[in-house]
């Protein structure tokens, strides 16, 4: 699935440098393939804008070929910006009024960073409402990142996120908990996943509400799941889009915020991220800070180069193939006239044609024939965390 370079947007030209295939719009109208058109909600904060934009556009452009995909980059005015990124937004990125009009096969809704306990409190909040109620009718699929998934089920299922005691942050084992899903098929049952999350959902939440639970983590409790309808929705708790570097590059600007006096506390290092060699070099690193005892003026350079190279990259493979899925089966049951959700025939209770009730793994029966996998079920939080 090839992207289209449709507009002058940067990151077309950073990911064929970095040898993705992205074709010209000359050479995407010479060739008789369909176009799938979808658009990214991008709520993330000035530092990590253009980053998470070209993460998803790599996770979309490496999926097979069986379509163009011309994704369409928007944001919120409400979200406050620094001047660099509102022009950058002004002159790259898509008017979500024009968007309606025209139509759109699929939507993602990226992560966003918590600054309210209270979710509906967000600047992005009542804008953020209407795109939701507006692609619940007229877009195929919704994929939702992280807080993206926090503030959908708010919004379609009336449940609350709880605050973590502690945030939960690294690399995360994971397992699947319904095999027969067609978004998690040809997956490998236990796999990775980063998060970055201080708030959560749980399964239990998910499987109250009606929800479908597709893969968990004994530590990090929910990972993916889909709304009742089996595909209008997919859920993400985590960041299966995050690039090698993610964490390294989250952590390296929490130590900065701690430099500065913006947080007190020095940040811990994300779970199962850095190798031996990695966490080495960065217990050096905090030394030096620490002995500064806020003199700042003679700090070394943070390590970035030297500590990447212990890093491992052990969930890529994974989301992509979720994406692959993902995006084949918005092509499949998808309209081809971009302003209508799907074609004749599909169900929009479900549009998978699936049969919903025998899609649940049985959690003992697998826990028996895998006794030391982690059964992907957590129990609920303490009313306390709420």
């Amino acid at each position: 699935m090839p992207l289209v370079a449709h507009s002058n947007l940067p990151s077309f030209e950073r990911l064929k440098s970095e040898g993705q295939e992205v074709l010209s719009i000359g050479r995407a109208n010479t060739q008789n393939i369909r176009e799938l058109h979808i658009g990214l909600l991008n709520m993330m904060p000035d530092a990590a804008l253009q980053a998470t934009e070209r993460q998803f556009l790599r996770l979309i452009g490496s999926c097979n070929r069986i379509a163009q995909f011309y994704v369409y980059p928007f944001t919120f005015p409400e979200i406050p910006r620094g001047e660099d990124a509102r022009a950058y937004i002004e002159n790259y990125y898509s008017d979500f009024t024009q968007l309606k009009q025209e139509g759109l096969d699929a939507l993602i809704i990226s992560g966003a960073s918590p600054v309210q306990s209270d979710i509906t409190q967000e600047p992005f909040w009542q804008p953020l409402k209407e795109v939701v109620h507006w692609a619940s009718e007229h877009v195929c699929s919704v994929m939702c990142s992280c807080l993206a998934t926090h503030s959908v089920v708010k919004i379609l299922w009336n449940f609350e996120r709880y605050r973590l005691p502690q945030k939960k942050w690294g690399v995360y084992s994971h397992r699947t908990t319904s095999v027969d899903h067609p978004l998690v098929v040809n997956i490998n049952t236990c796999f990775d996943a980063p998060r970055s999350h201080i708030y959560g959902v749980s399964v239990e939440q998910f499987e109250k509400a009606g929800l479908m639970v597709l893969a968990a983590s004994e530590q990090a409790n929910l990972y993916l799941g889909v709304s009742p309808d089996g595909f209008r929705f997919v859920l993400f708790q985590g960041h299966p889009e995050y690039d090698t570097i993610s964490l390294l590059k989250e952590y390296h600007r929490e130590i900065k915020r701690f430099i500065e006096g913006i947080r007190t506390d020095y940040p811990p290092l994300p779970k199962y991220y850095f190798r031996s060699e990695a966490v080495q070099l960065l217990d050096e690193y905090r030394s030096r800070v620490e002995e500064a005892n806020g003199d700042n003026s003679n700090l070394p350079e943070f390590p970035e180069s030297e500590v990447y190279r212990w890093v491992d990259n052990t969930w890529t493979d994974t989301g992509k193939s979720i994406i692959n899925n993902w995006l084949g089966l918005v092509y499949q049951v998808s309209h081809r006239e971009r302003n209508k959700a799907f074609m004749e025939g599909i169900s929009p209770q479900n549009p998978l044609n699936l049969a919903i009730n025998n899609l649940a793994l049985d959690n003992d029966a697998l826990s028996k024939r895998e006794p030391n996998r982690a059964k992907g079920r957590v129990a609920t939080p303490p009313s306390h965390d709420h």
